[in-house]
């Protein structure tokens, strides 16, 4: 199976954004904030914009359900055991499930259309998509595969590793092993079609999205990204803010590309990482993370256009990932801090 071959009976592309879930607001210690203001100290976050269609789904009865905002249709339930990538492949394309026989496996960004951010642990509706868990399994396990090889040329990337979404702590990373497959049905979706405007913006004509083609060419800390974006007076326009994850993991390029992103139309600054290698930052969004049920939400997502490394500098789970980190320097859980000083790139509606 070629991972990156588009099935032939799929050929409609559709980009329709949905919202995370998120409507709450926090600080840097996971309290929740109410009745902020524009100007406020933290105003800007996805709660306060809830950018994106509102999720929808219908229980279709059949063991299947079908977002209404996507057009996908979904296996209600994953494989009941954990499959190694090529084999997931196996068992999408021999699946009946509802009178259909034409489920594939989904692609990184059809899984991560469906993630949903409105309390955390586990980052899915399970009244609509259920979880399992085999005996002897921590709940953080629940890892699902995507159709996505990671392609960049790394010591990670020869270890033969795919992309998976974490269902219980919302992480996008490449790791190899066995996981979970919920297989997916329908046309197209998460293809970008980028302009450039030849004014320092790109437009994605898929999503409605305008992007600023120059990054903020400095890292700062989550409250700071956050009011860097809503007073940005750019290209001239001043209704920028800083975007959600699900909004920033759309334009990640999953073709192989290093940076991730299409450097064709957007630039992007250059660090030197903790290995000493050249890379590309961390991009921070204005998602919180973590769990209104068990930790508080005094994390908040990034999204990785080089290289996710772990504490020496190493890639160990890909560029594209998606992973999250506290948002301030000193802040809550300081044993995961990683970097806090995290770039931005801006975002505004143009549909």
């Amino acid at each position: 199976m070629d991972p990156n071959k588009t099935p032939q009976h799929i050929s409609e592309n559709n980009y329709v954004l949905t919202a995370t879930g998120q409507t709450h607001t926090y600080d840097a210690y996971g309290k929740t904030l109410t009745g902020l203001q524009i100007g406020d100290a933290y105003y800007g976050q996805d709660g306060n914009y809830q950018a994106g269609e509102k999720m929808s789904y219908t229980d279709n009865g059949d063991g299947t359900v079908t977002d209404n905002v996507t057009g996908l249709m979904w296996a209600q339930d994953q494989s009941e055991q954990s499959k190694g990538w090529e084999e997931s492949f196996t068992y999408t394309d021999s699946l009946t499930l509802g009178g259909y026989s034409d489920w594939r496996m989904p692609t990184i960004k059809e899984l991560w259309s469906i993630r949903d951010q409105s309390v955390g642990w586990p980052y899915v509706n399970t009244d609509y998509f259920h979880l399992v868990s085999e005996d002897g399994k921590e709940q953080r396990e629940q890892h699902t595969w995507s159709s996505n090889f990671y392609l960049v040329n790394t010591p990670e990337a020869n270890t033969r590793v795919a992309f998976i979404v974490n269902d219980w702590t919302g992480h996008i990373k490449a790791l190899d092993g066995r996981r979970y497959v919920r297989a997916v049905r329908g046309g197209v979706y998460g293809v970008n079609d980028f302009k450039d405007n030849g004014n320092q913006t790109v437009t994605d004509n898929a999503t409605g999205l305008m992007w600023a083609k120059n990054d903020s060419g400095k890292g700062m800390n989550w409250e700071a990204a956050l009011a860097y974006a809503e007073n940005a007076d750019y290209a001239g326009y001043s209704d920028w803010r800083l975007p959600n994850v699900k909004e920033l993991q759309s334009i990640v390029e999953y073709t192989g590309a290093f940076p991730a992103i299409d450097t064709t139309v957007f630039n992007i600054s250059k660090i030197t990482n903790e290995a000493g290698h050249t890379d590309y930052p961390y991009f921070w969004t204005s998602t919180s993370a973590g769990s209104e049920r068990v930790s508080g939400m005094y994390f908040a997502d990034y999204v990785a256009f080089g290289y996710a490394v772990d504490h020496d500098g190493e890639d160990i789970h890909g560029a594209g990932a998606v992973r999250f980190d506290t948002k301030i320097k000193d802040g809550p859980a300081i044993e995961n801090e990683e970097r806090i000083n995290n770039y931005v790139r801006l975002v505004r509606n143009v549909k």
